[in-house]
This record gives structure tokens, sequence and C-alpha cells, in this order.
């Protein structure tokens, strides 16, 4: 039985990882993390490239499977309830997810239809999102037309159509200019407050994680460094630290040599090639 757009009770947690290990051949990219995001909370999750980040976002969004610990999403657990779970999360990953050949009103109605919006309540819905994301002038207009920043919002509008009590944010701002960034996150600011949604976030811009974030865990080849507030993290190592600070400590100097493990040179390639066309 499937479980639609539920609110959870209040001492679930958004998420949950215990033990969470993921390895690709003998390489470990996960090693036995251990995670928990309280409802409502806007949660950074930073390192540099192969980290261990875009794996663990593809495990909690049910992408693959879980090979050793347990992860749970809204009380729901990753590998036996993955369809209640799809039902109740958004997510805007770093790839474009949108579908030039349509409107913007389209491409939000069809994600509507994917995750079951109900039909009488259906259109409503759409325009309520595109009204959130200030897109209702442009919603007829095909999306291929779009400014990067417009296309970012049109994804979150997809993904917000549900209502999902959790929405996952991979690297949302990649390629904007600091206007559209701004744009960006004032929308997400004000869906969590509206909405109560807790917010998981993968960026590399640490003043967007410093004013965004609740809290940040700080990953580096494939291990949690560190757990807090920005202000926690950055008072570890003094008083005029910045996170900027406290990111290069906890990766240290192999920052320079890292491979990045979760796709290599595609993966760069695949993200520049993002940033080109979302503006």
């Amino acid at each position: 039985m499937t479980t639609k757009s539920v609110e959870p009770p209040d001492d679930i947690p958004a998420v949950e990882c215990r033990g969470l290990t993921h390895r690709y051949g003998e390489h470990t990219v996960v090693d036995d993390l251990d995670l928990r995001i309280d409802r409502g909370e806007v949660f950074g999750l930073l390192g540099p490239n192969g980290a261990g980040k875009t794996t663990t976002i593809r495990l909690l969004t049910t992408l693959m499977p879980v090979q050793q610990g347990q992860v749970s999403i809204l009380g729901w657990q990753v590998g036996k309830h993955n369809t209640d779970i799809r039902y109740n999360l958004g997510y805007v990953p770093q790839q474009l997810s949108i579908e030039g050949a349509l409107t913007g009103r389209q491409n939000v109605t069809w994600f509507a239809r994917l995750f079951d919006v109900p039909r009488r309540d259906r259109a409503e819905r759409v325009e309520q999102m595109l009204d959130a994301m200030d897109l209702l002038d442009v919603a007829d207009r095909l999306a291929s037309g779009y400014s990067g920043g417009m296309v970012r919002r049109l994804e979150l509008a997809q993904a917000l159509v549900n209502r999902p009590a959790l929405l996952i944010l991979d690297e949302p701002t990649v390629g904007l200019d600091p206007i559209a960034r701004d744009s960006v996150w004032d929308r997400v600011r004000e869906l969590r407050h509206r909405f109560g949604t807790t917010v998981l976030l993968t960026t590399h811009y640490m003043a967007e994680a410093d004013v965004l974030c609740d809290r940040i865990a700080m990953l580096h080849k494939g291990l949690l460094r560190a757990v807090g507030s920005p202000a926690e993290l950055k008072a570890t190592l003094g008083p005029e630290a910045s996170l900027e600070d406290v990111f290069r400590h906890h990766a240290g100097a192999g920052l320079d040599e890292e491979t990045n493990t979760e796709g290599g040179l595609r993966s760069v390639r695949s993200t520049r090639r993002t940033a080109q066309r979302a503006g």
C-alpha cells in the first residue's frame, strides 16, 4: 500500500543512516556513515569531489540499493518501502531535469501526474507552485527559452508539486550567477517557512552553506569528519575561521590529488555541460 504525501510523526527524523556503507568493487565510497537529519532542518552535506556525497544522495533517494547498513526516510526503510519514500520526496539533481519542448506549466503538470496528485487538485496545485517560484508570467512559454535561474526554479516547482516532507537538492545552483542563486534560495527559504519542509543540500559554495544551513556534515573519502552548525564548526578552528577553512581542514592535502570515484571525468564533463546549458 502506498502512502502519498503523508505527514510523519514529529519524533520521526527526516533522514536516519546507521552504518551505511557502499563500495564500488573494492573501493569504499561511503564508510560506516551514521547520520540523523531532524524534521524542518536545512542540512548541508559538504565535501570535495569523491567524498561520497553523490553516492549518499543516490542511496537516500532509492536510486541505488543499500549494500550495508540501514537508511530510513521519514520513518520508511530504504529497500522495503521505496514507493512510499518516493511519493514523499522531492529531488532536484545536478543534471537538468526539465523537458525543453514542453512549457513550464506542462513540465510541472507532468510531475503532478507522475506523483498521482488528485485530478481535481492538479491544476490548482500546479498554479500554486508556479506562483511560488515566480513563474506564472512565463508558465506557457517553452522551457527551452528559460534562463538558468528560471530553469532551476521550474525544477523546484516540479519537485514540490506533491508537497514532499523532504526536499533533496544536489548542487542546485551550479552554473548560476549570484542573482539567480539568490532567487533560488529565496524560494527555498519561503517554502521551508510556509510548509516546514526539511531540506538536504549539497553545494561547493561555502558562503551559501554558511548562511542557509542549520547544520552541516563534512565528508571526505567516504568518512564523516564533522557534524555541527556552521558556527560550531568554525569555532573548532578559532574565532576568525571561515567555513572554507573548515572545509580545507577536513579535506586536507588530499584535495589536490583527489580522484572522483563517483564518476571521474565523465561526471566532471556532465556537470560542466549542465552549467553551460543552465546559463
